[in-house]
């Protein structure tokens, strides 16, 4: 008889790739941006462990506060017991039911002893929202310092190079509202009253390890009773139920598909501005042949090549070079709206072949504010420049300060 190989059940990945319906023009069905090669990620040698939070992680949180926080305890035969606190599996909690009280395996009551079991866990849907849960849109990014493609080094730092930085990406999470019940044993109401004190101050407050999770805890009510068995010792038994506000952060294939676990920044090399000079100086001193004349009008003053005339064949004159560099700054003598007068002064005159001097020649600010062209008007008055002002919103006088800078003496 021939064996039947058992069928493989279809990963989510495969369900649904199934859904996608190909174009019909193209006969190729479209790559999911998850699926390409570019967005292919090996984790290969990877030690950051994939974020995820489930029950257990919010279950251990109880423990771990009752035992490291609370540490509840109780004086008997002046002698201080530490109450163990125990998850109330099926069976235990069942032979709690069916008796009122926890045996240990040789039929002995167990008290003092506190015993907490999960009831029901409901998702809460006003917080966060990943739309689709095959796709989620919002997701939290962590970035790992170091690494083999982030290292520290000193030649990083001198060329101010910023290294590859490597990031991880985490779903949003699913918040919940889990309820546990919790029942405390005692044989007497005076070690009862310790530890529902140390237990309600508890309330209200964030419960778990300091290093991993750590979840609100919020407890409305205490409910006690006193047990007497015929024969046996009395028991005193309070039960209460612990509202845990927490969230999970799932480890399924889905999640691991849809999110973007790992991925990359771009490596950048920083340079600062250094000016080695124009590309005119540079050939010049190169001595590098160019199509125009061997020397340019500018080319004298500034490279050492000589020249001869103010054509443009040699060089440029002294007179010409202090032209060009020419730009004088004075504040006005006195301002009568819309003209600021500015005594001792008057327009240079251009060397031969510049053209004649224009209003884009001067700069006029009012106040620390730059006057644009169109608002005023330079004119050299003979012994004194004047500048008037038109369209401006509001008027001048002596109070303010105008200054000019420009072609002048």
């Amino acid at each position: 008889m021939a064996l039947t190989r058992k069928p493989i059940p279809k990963s989510q990945v495969e369900l649904s790739q199934e859904t996608i319906e190909p174009y019909l023009n193209q006969g190729k069905g479209p790559v999911p941006a998850n699926k390409r090669r570019e967005n292919q990620k090996s984790l290969k040698g990877d030690e950051v462990k994939q974020l995820s939070v489930g029950l257990k992680d919010v279950d251990e949180s109880i423990f771990f506060y009752f035992n490291n926080i609370i540490r509840p305890s109780v004086i008997q035969n002046s002698i201080k017991i530490n109450v163990p606190v125990l998850y109330g599996s099926p069976e235990r909690w069942a032979a709690m039911q069916k008796d009122g009280f926890y045996r240990d395996n040789n039929g002995k009551i167990q008290t003092p002893l506190i015993m907490v079991k999960r009831d029901s866990v409901e998702k809460v849907r006003t917080l966060g929202n990943k739309m689709d849960a095959n796709n989620p849109i919002h997701f939290g990014v962590f970035q790992k310092k170091y690494s083999q493609k982030n290292v520290y080094d000193h030649f990083s730092t001198i060329n101010n190079r910023e290294a590859v930085k490597e990031f991880y990406g985490v779903i949003i999470p699913d918040y919940i509202n889990i309820v546990y019940t919790c029942v405390i044993f005692t044989e007497y109401v005076e070690q009862m009253n310790k530890i529902v004190e140390s237990v309600n101050f508890a309330s209200d407050s964030y419960w778990g390890d300091p290093e991993r999770f750590k979840f609100r805890a919020a407890i409305d009510n205490y409910t006690t009773s006193t047990e007497l068995v015929d024969g046996g010792d009395r028991t005193v038994k309070t039960t209460f139920q612990i509202k845990m506000a927490g969230y999970i952060v799932s480890d399924a294939i889905n999640t691991s598909v849809a999110n973007p676990n790992k991925f990359f920044s771009k490596a950048a090399l920083k340079f600062g501005i250094e000016t080695a000079g124009t590309t005119e100086i540079l050939t010049a001193r190169a001595g590098t042949p160019t199509s125009q004349a061997p020397t340019r009008f500018f080319d004298t003053a500034l490279t050492g090549v000589s020249g001869g005339t103010s054509t443009g064949a040699g060089g440029m004159t002294a007179a010409e070079i202090a032209y060009v560099g020419l730009s004088t700054t004075a504040i006005a003598t006195s301002i009568a709206s819309p003209v600021a007068t500015f005594n001792g002064h008057s327009f240079a005159t251009p060397p031969t072949g510049f053209p004649a001097i224009t209003q884009e020649d001067f700069k006029v600010f009012i106040n620390g504010q730059f006057i644009s062209n169109n608002l005023r008007t330079v004119v050299d008055a003979g012994g004194s420049i004047t500048v008037t002002f038109s369209g401006l919103e509001y008027p001048v006088d002596n109070n303010d300060q105008a200054v000019l800078v420009g072609k002048f003496s």
